[in-house]
């Protein structure tokens, strides 16, 4: 039943033949179904076993109601657990992931994935990626490990691939095996391989792109690397004409036949692909001559001996405390000269001294202040007769209540 279940759905991975219907049991299709199997089956166990394809695209998902078995049930009988959950992966022994292998999950109420595209580099060596769930209700945790074995795939690498750039999807929905299979079924009808692999999946945001805003249901977009053995279709190449690359430095869509074919589903932008022949790559790599930029063996290490001579910082000294002593007195030789022996420096300094002489002045004369007398009480000529006349007061008169006026007798 689990193996009908399987074939009904397809292998997003591995298609063969000359038609979707047409399918054969791939090296690909054999690992994802004995990934599918061991993920079904182990579900009493806490270690799982996969088995991916160094080159082929690697899906796996974290799903949430597996773990809920692991925590405690609900509290209220009789209604629906719906707890928070969320994954952390990591390398056995280390802190993150290995470099092929990423993960995802937007909500604590979605499943996590982990997909990547496995090497060759650890094909035969068995990777065991530590999951820990996080029941964000109850802050309960549980750990199960992933132990990932991959195996060498055949014609790895596949000659000729070709990177497609969806906008109007996220990486997680790209994922999905029935999306991405009819993704590769639409490059199937497009390109005609008898080969065709999902080589790789990333995210525009790991490409350098930018949040999309939450309006109008905007995607992030998401990059599908594809493989196949026979050369690019025509219609691939269409894209590389110059009418198309003028169009494309113009930031208008290219002219593309068989875009119909991708957009009932897909929106693919053309100016974003990317078309690589693995036969007509050369080869950069350069053998390392020995005795090229090495530096010759001197020999062990011999630190300086003992017996350094002493060395006299006198002089130096010296010379650091005359040279700016003699500049300062030369300054104060020449400003002692400008203010003292030129007239315009005795002219400030006599200049200066009244000002103090003055000051000095006012301050004795408010120490002493007192108040004077109005004109009108000093003492005046009669107009007749020419005599003094005596003020209008005494000497002890209050001249605080004395009006400045007085009339006249």
């Amino acid at each position: 039943m689990l193996l009908s279940w399987w074939w009904e759905l397809g292998d997003p991975c591995a298609w063969t033949g000359k038609g979707r219907g047409t399918r054969r049991m791939s090296p690909a299709t054999a690992g994802t179904l004995l990934l599918t199997v061991y993920t079904l089956f182990s579900k009493v166990h806490a270690d799982r076993n996969v088995y991916p394809s160094a080159g082929v695209l690697f899906v796996h998902v974290l799903e949430r109601e597996y773990f809920k078995g692991e925590f405690p049930p609900y509290p209220k009988p009789g209604e629906v657990s719906n707890d928070p959950i969320t994954f952390n992966t990591n390398l056995m022994g280390y802190p993150d992931r290995p470099g092929w292998l990423r993960y995802i999950q937007r909500t604590p109420y979605s499943d996590g994935v982990l997909y990547g595209s496995p090497t060759a580099e650890n094909v035969g060596k068995p990777t065991i990626i530590e999951i820990t769930a996080y029941n964000r209700r109850t802050f309960e945790t549980a750990r199960h490990n992933l132990i990932i074995n991959i195996m060498s795939a055949e014609e790895f690498p596949l000659p000729y691939q070709a990177e497609f750039f969806i906008k109007n999807m996220n990486v997680e929905e790209i994922l999905a095996s029935e999306v991405l299979g009819d993704f590769l079924g639409a490059v199937k009808n497009v390109w005609q391989p008898e080969r065709l692999n999902a080589i790789n999946i990333t995210s525009a945001l790991d490409r350098g792109g930018r949040v999309p805003l939450p309006i109008n249901d905007m995607k992030e977009g998401v990059y599908v690397m594809v493989g196949a053995d026979v050369a690019f279709s025509s219609c691939l190449r269409e894209v590389e004409n110059p009418q198309n690359q003028l169009r494309c430095s113009q930031e208008m869509e290219p002219v593309i036949t068989c875009d119909k074919k991708f957009r009932t589903q897909f929106y693919i932008d053309w100016c974003k692909i990317s078309l690589v022949d693995k036969t007509k790559q050369v080869s950069t790599y350069q053998e390392v001559v020995r005795g090229e930029g090495i530096l010759p063996d001197g020999g062990e290490y011999k630190p300086p001996s003992e017996s350094l001579k002493s060395r006299d910082y006198y002089t130096d000294f010296l010379i650091t405390l005359a040279v700016p002593s003699a500049v300062a007195l030369v300054l104060f030789l020449i400003l002692a000269y400008i203010m003292c022996c030129r007239r315009e420096g005795v002219i400030q300094l006599v200049h200066h001294s009244s000002i103090q002489k003055s000051t000095k002045e006012l301050r004795d004369m408010s120490k002493n202040r007192e108040i004077a007398w109005p004109l009108s009480t000093l003492p005046v000529f009669h107009p007749v007769t020419g005599e003094i006349i005596p003020p209008l007061h005494t000497d002890n008169y209050d001249s605080t209540n004395m009006p400045l006026m007085q009339t006249q007798q």
